[in-house]
């Protein structure tokens, strides 16, 4: 006699969030794959598996905001280090959409992709929180999403970035340095922040005050918003200068080239700058620097999204990998600026300088960059 069994609604609905839960990476024990390229944002970084599947991919990056120069190479590079020989063949569909700076439409997006069956996606997030939906239905579909730059607020996907918190510490502590070199342990410091809502924006800004605060000097900050863009932060910083005054130095998240503008425009004395890794920037502190702008430069690579493609094709291998991976912070100074070398007289002001990474085996060339689009690709 064959026994038939008979399940319950409720038995059947544990059954199935059993099964849903049990999809997606395994926690396993590290080292990870490539460490040197991919290396552990802490000893306490936990260590994801997938189970590997044949290439090639399909493979999809999910872009927010688009309106700086920043993203639109972030662009270009990702569908140039598509067609790079490394890893072309194992790539059989790529597509690039930005959504704007609406989370749902973003996350409609990735939903999107995932239904399709793409095996990963790569995305700068909107906001660094409001994905668990869309992450469980990646687990449940064992699609790699892989949130780089703007990250979120979780530990349920592998990410790439660097250590943004780092860099507004040590932004800071560059400007402390220098003025005090000064003989300055107070006055007014000008803060051009990025784009509002998002996870970058808000750790640098804490690093930077976490140091100042720290100091024991007495420094008014005085805050705007240039989303990361050179126009925007040039306007912001001349209104800043119109109603405040003189400042004795500057912490500039991006769109360094339109601060420098902004105060050579305004007759202001060049102060200490702190900002992003604009080639523009750098031909002027480089050019200026003996005119007392002294200043540093780090680099939000819009290479990540290289690395973070690189990453997703590790995992789709079966590869095991640190939930988040940290990429070192790329610094340059007044001091080791080098025309050909960390910045490029016969590039556009707007290009970023920072796009090779040697321990990943990534270097893209400004021209292969250049050479592309930003049209979405669908």
């Amino acid at each position: 006699m064959k026994a038939v069994w008979k399940w319950s609604p409720a038995a059947l609905a544990l059954a199935l969030s059993v099964n849903m839960a049990a999809a997606g990476p395994e926690i396993v024990s590290g080292p990870g794959a490539d460490p040197e390229c991919f290396a552990p944002w802490s000893a306490d970084t936990k260590y994801f598996q997938w189970e590997a599947r044949p290439a090639p991919y399909r493979v999809a990056v999910v872009n927010g905001f688009v309106g700086n120069t920043w993203r639109i190479q972030m662009i270009k590079t990702a569908k140039a280090y598509a067609e790079d020989p490394a890893v072309k063949d194992k790539i059989s569909e790529f597509k690039v959409v930005s959504t704007g700076t609406d989370a749902p439409a973003q996350l409609g997006a990735i939903e999107d992709f995932i239904n399709q069956g793409f095996d990963a996606i790569i995305t700068i997030a909107v906001s660094p929180d409001g994905f668990d939906r869309v992450i469980r239905l990646a687990d449940k579909n064992n699609v790699v999403l892989v949130p780089f730059d703007n990250v979120l607020d979780t530990d349920k996907v592998m990410q790439v970035n660097e250590d943004q918190l780092a860099m507004g510490r040590t932004w800071a502590e560059f400007l402390l340095k220098e003025l005090e070199a000064q003989g300055k342990t107070s006055g007014k410091i000008l803060e051009v922040r990025g784009l509002p809502g998002n996870s970058v924006d808000r750790d640098r800004s804490i690093g930077i005050h976490e140091v100042l605060d720290g100091s024991g000097g007495n420094w008014e900050v005085v805050q705007v918003v240039g989303n990361w863009d050179d126009g925007t932060a040039q306007k912001v910083t001349a209104d800043a200068i119109a109603v405040h005054g003189t400042f004795d130095a500057v912490a500039a998240q991006g769109g360094t080239t339109g601060v420098v503008q902004a105060l050579r425009d305004a007759g202001h004395p060049m102060v200490p700058i702190a900002g992003e890794s604009e080639n523009g920037y750098r031909k002027l502190v480089a050019q200026y620097a003996e005119d007392g702008l002294k200043g540093i430069s780090i680099g939000q690579s819009p290479g990540l999204v290289a690395i973070a493609m690189k990453a997703a094709i590790s995992a789709l291998e079966g590869n095991v990998m640190p939930q988040l991976i940290s990429v070192p912070l790329p610094v340059a100074d007044y001091s080791s600026l080098e025309d050909g070398v960390n910045f490029w007289t016969d590039l556009p002001d707007n290009f970023f300088t920072v796009n090779e990474f040697p321990p990943c085996g990534v270097n893209i060339s400004g021209p292969a960059i250049m050479a592309q689009s930003e049209e979405d690709v669908k």
